[in-house]
């Protein structure tokens, strides 16, 4: 049998710039690929290419930054197969890990120590359709949930989906983020004020340093 192997665009270290851990010095294992076509994607340039790297390699090259955090993401990572057994062996090695994922895709076999970082698509994002709700099920106290959003209509389905689903019972954060250039952070953080919305409030920090770069 072959060895596991990953398609992946780009290993770096970083900040982090979203989520529970935000700020925190973290190694990013993007992979290549993702069935999805959200209007507002940052990393389109993950969508094609990359290097096929066996396990042992990407482990490797984690190693080489000595990181207490890593984040494995995309593209979608859980389009390759393969990225459950990288996901163990992180956890193995004594990482604290988190998966950032589409919410497209079957969470339930994602090893149990991963934090898991999971979008709900709004209806700006063009892939609404996308969403697997059953995934909603799966998540637990130690996993995020995050809409990105474009509109006050977005917002007002975020919010619809944050009380049908009662997601802050379900999840460690309710994460809401304007999405970059599209919906004005503070329009955002009044609405989330005027509605006493049961979330965290969340700009990218990366993007808010370096602007929209690759590999940061």
């Amino acid at each position: 049998m072959a060895e596991p192997s990953l398609r992946i665009t780009e290993i770096f270290y970083s900040l982090q710039g979203e989520a529970r851990t935000v700020g925190l010095p973290t190694v990013f294992v993007r992979l290549t690929g993702c069935p999805l076509r959200c209007g507002y994607c940052d990393s389109e340039y993950a969508f094609f290419g990359g290097e096929r790297l066996s396990l042992a390699e990407i482990l490797v090259k984690v190693a080489a930054h000595s990181p207490r955090y890593v984040c494995v993401t995309g593209g979608e990572p859980l389009a390759q197969p393969d990225v459950l057994p990288l996901l163990a062996q992180l956890c193995d090695a004594g990482y604290q890990v988190s998966l950032e994922t589409s919410g497209a895709m079957d969470i339930a076999e994602v090893d149990a120590r991963v934090s898991i970082v999971m979008d709900l698509k709004t209806p700006g994002s063009g892939e609404v359709s996308k969403n697997r709700y059953a995934n909603i099920a799966l998540l637990q106290a130690k996993d995020q949930l995050k809409f990105v959003l474009t509109s006050a209509e977005d917002y007002h389905w975020a919010a619809f989906k944050i009380d049908e689903y009662q997601l802050p019972q379900r999840v460690g954060e309710v994460l809401l983020s304007p999405s970059f250039g599209q919906l004005a952070p503070q329009d955002l953080a009044e609405w989330i004020l005027r509605d006493n919305l049961p979330v965290r409030f969340q700009l990218q920090l990366h993007k808010q340093l370096w602007g929209e770069r690759t590999g940061v």
